[in-house]
């Protein structure tokens, strides 16, 4: 595998400010999308979700962040299969005020080809220097598993710690 670069950029948004990733993927949309909801296909890359979205609530466990990471609670606030899905999750560490994560997931194809949009909710721009790293990496991981390649070869300590991953989201949220 190739040494890894940062790529999320900030995106200043009527509700807020956003880091934003772009992956693509030569596979239908409806591939992709099963990757990116379907628990089994997240499995391979990142975590699984439980309950019945037809309520509006899932919990979301992941899968690579240690035995202790607890479930997360993820509101589903907008789902458009195969294009968009809209979510907001709620931190299971931060006891009483807890903070709330946006998630926006646009999915486009064109000629064989289907773009991945991820983004989530920067509340303070410092949080970028560590969820920046963090998604650039289950993103790669993402990649991975969906080109037939193995996602436990990505190596989070290519991300985090690292200089130029820390450079470039400082810079890209002005800190």
């Amino acid at each position: 595998m190739s040494t890894p670069a940062p790529t999320g950029r900030r995106l200043d948004a009527a509700d807020g400010t956003y880091c934003e990733w772009r992956r693509t993927f030569r596979a239908p949309i409806d591939d992709v999308w099963a990757a990116i909801t379907e628990p089994e296909r997240l499995a391979r890359w990142i975590g699984t979700w439980t309950g019945e979205p037809a309520s509006g609530e899932v919990r979301f466990q992941m899968l690579f962040e240690g035995d202790d990471m607890p479930a997360e609670a993820f509101a589903i606030d907008e789902c458009d299969p195969p294009r968009r899905l809209r979510v907001t999750t709620t931190s299971p560490y931060d006891g009483e005020n807890p903070t709330h994560w946006r998630l926006r997931l646009d999915l486009t194809e064109a000629d064989g080809v289907t773009t991945l949009t991820f983004a989530q909710s920067v509340p303070d721009p410092k949080m970028a220097e560590g969820v920046g790293p963090g998604w650039d990496y289950y993103l790669d991981r993402l990649v991975a598993a969906e080109t037939g390649d193995d996602a436990s070869a990505v190596d989070f300590a290519d991300y985090h710690p690292n200089d130029a991953f820390t450079a470039h989201y400082r810079a890209e949220f002005g800190f």
